[in-house]
C-alpha cells in the first residue's frame, strides 16, 4: 500500500510541476510581445521555395530549369 501512496504522490507532484511550467511560458511568450519578421520577409529565408516561372526540360542537364523566355 505505501507504493500505491508513494506514486499518487508523484503523479501529483509532475502534474503540479506540469500545470507551473505551462503558466510559465505562457507568462514569458506574453510578455515577449509579438515576433517581427525577420529582415527582407519570410521569402528571403534560407530554404524556402522561391517562384522560378515557367520551367522547361533541359536535355543536356536532364533536368527541369527555368524557361529563358522573359
Amino acid at each position: 500500500m505505501p507504493q500505491v501512496l508513494a506514486l499518487v504522490l508523484a503523479g501529483a507532484g509532475l502534474y503540479a510541476g506540469y500545470r507551473w511550467l505551462s503558466r510559465e511560458i505562457r507568462r514569458a511568450v506574453a510578455a515577449a510581445g509579438p515576433q517581427d519578421e525577420p529582415r527582407g520577409g519570410a521569402a528571403n529565408v534560407r530554404g524556402a521555395p522561391r517562384d522560378l516561372g515557367a520551367l522547361e526540360w533541359d536535355e543536356k542537364l536532364g533536368a527541369y530549369r527555368p524557361s529563358r523566355q522573359a
